[in-house]
């Protein structure tokens, strides 16, 4: 049994020590709601990611008991190449030979410890989340679509309010009772002089102007 972490094609990164043991977190996922009167109820929304943990240590001397292969790397060398793939934007390849385990991974996690007692040696705890790519199937797609091209355009334009001339009525007056000051009645003209014309006093009956 071997444990890989693949980053490509041309990088393959094996760990010199078997760890002793090896963890996978499973976990349902899902939503809870709360209804008034009812109380919570829980909605499952499919499996969670998984999380794969376990802890080794990066051997300064090769020692043919416990390494898996001679040329094992520096433990220095070895800790900047998981603090790589700890940085990473991409998914690598976690395998372990000998068993269903190959799957894509970000390492998420990367804690060290030197102990006195092993001069050189770097003992790890490594923490990895299985990635799978996000995907849409194309029935929830097209129910999205046709449901978008059936549903009319909301106007989300303020609508302007607007004034119906009266008999009696001026632009002083309108703008004394509709905006509170009769000076504002040159705001109203300005707005509605295509409706109005040259003469601000000459509006009729009827016309129906735009408030500021």
């Amino acid at each position: 049994m071997n444990f890989y972490l693949i980053d490509g094609a041309n990088h393959l990164f094996q760990f010199p020590v078997n760890p002793e043991e090896i963890h996978i977190s499973r976990q349902k996922g899902y939503e809870t709601i709360t209804m008034l009167q009812h109380g919570e109820f829980d909605f499952a929304q499919g499996e969670k990611v998984k999380e794969i943990t376990f802890s080794s240590f990066f051997p300064k001397d090769y020692d043919s008991s416990y390494c898996r292969y001679e040329n094992i790397p520096e433990p220095s060398v070895a800790m900047n190449t998981i603090n790589s793939l700890l940085t990473s934007k991409k998914p690598v390849q976690f395998m372990i030979t000998g068993t269903p385990i190959n799957v894509p991974v970000f390492v998420i996690a990367h804690n060290t410890t030197l102990r006195g007692g092993d001069e050189g040696d770097i003992y790890f705890e490594i923490t990895l989340r299985t990635w799978r790519e996000p995907r849409v199937s194309e029935k929830a797609t097209s129910s999205k679509v046709s449901v978008n091209k059936g549903t009319p355009r909301s106007d989300l334009k303020e609508k302007k309010k607007t004034y119906s001339v009266k008999s009696g009525d001026s632009l002083s007056k309108i703008a004394k009772l509709e905006l509170g000051d009769s000076s504002k009645w040159k705001d109203i003209y300005k707005l509605n002089t295509n409706v109005i014309g040259s003469n601000p006093n000459a509006i009729k009956v009827g016309q129906k102007l735009v408030m500021p």
